[in-house]
């Protein structure tokens, strides 16, 4: 005989998963930096391959905004500090 499930159990695994959401890095489109440096500064601080790096530089330019990380609240906080010293626009974000 299958057990009863408890709808109160459901809801708070359901709102416990939506808070286990990782953190993401955005990067904003900006009219000073080069795509090729764009290219470039993701390459160099995520070690992204030539062709990842490059998808991510065109959803920025063509887009407005890329997410190019994501992770614990720390580690994203890392990112976005190391991609403010490369001179590009990056903030984070909680997906909701």
């Amino acid at each position: 005989m299958p057990a009863a499930v408890d709808p109160q159990v459901d809801q708070e695994v359901d709102e416990l998963g939506k808070t286990d959401k990782p953190w993401q890095t955005v990067v904003w489109n900006d009219p000073v930096n080069l795509m090729s440096y764009v290219t470039y500064v993701f390459q160099k601080l995520f070690g992204y391959s030539r062709e990842k790096a490059t998808k991510l530089m065109l959803d920025v330019h063509h887009k407005g905004k890329a997410v190019v990380s994501s992770g614990s609240k720390d580690k994203v906080e890392s990112d976005v500090k190391k991609l403010h010293a490369a001179g590009l626009w990056a903030t984070m974000q909680k997906p909701s």
